[in-house]
């Protein structure tokens, strides 16, 4: 299991990410706008470095929806290795058979 306060640092990180989206949208659209003029690119560049670290939807970590674990989590699952084992054991998961060599 992870820690309680890593968990909740990442539930905050995906709070700032959603209300920081529509103005990181729009400033980085005004960069991106090869029509713009460079004083406007200049400002909107300053803008979005001012926005708080945690904004940035690139610094959310994929975790386990049950343990909470931050390393090998399947997409397709959202589980944990650990997890995802003990899920398939119990027949939780359909489709996925344990392989036998």
């Amino acid at each position: 299991m992870a820690k309680k306060s890593m968990v909740a640092r990442e539930v905050k990180r995906a709070r700032t990410a959603a209300r920081f989206a529509a103005k990181r949208e729009r400033l980085k659209a005004i960069i991106n706008d090869r029509s713009a003029e460079p004083e406007t690119v200049d400002g909107a560049v300053m803008a979005l470095q001012k926005l708080p670290r945690d904004a940035s939807p690139a610094r959310k970590q994929r975790r386990c929806r049950v343990s909470g674990r931050p390393h090998a989590v399947y997409r397709k699952f959202g589980l944990c290795r650990n997890k995802l084992r003990e899920a398939v054991m119990r027949g939780d998961v359909p489709g996925v058979v344990k392989a036998s060599w």
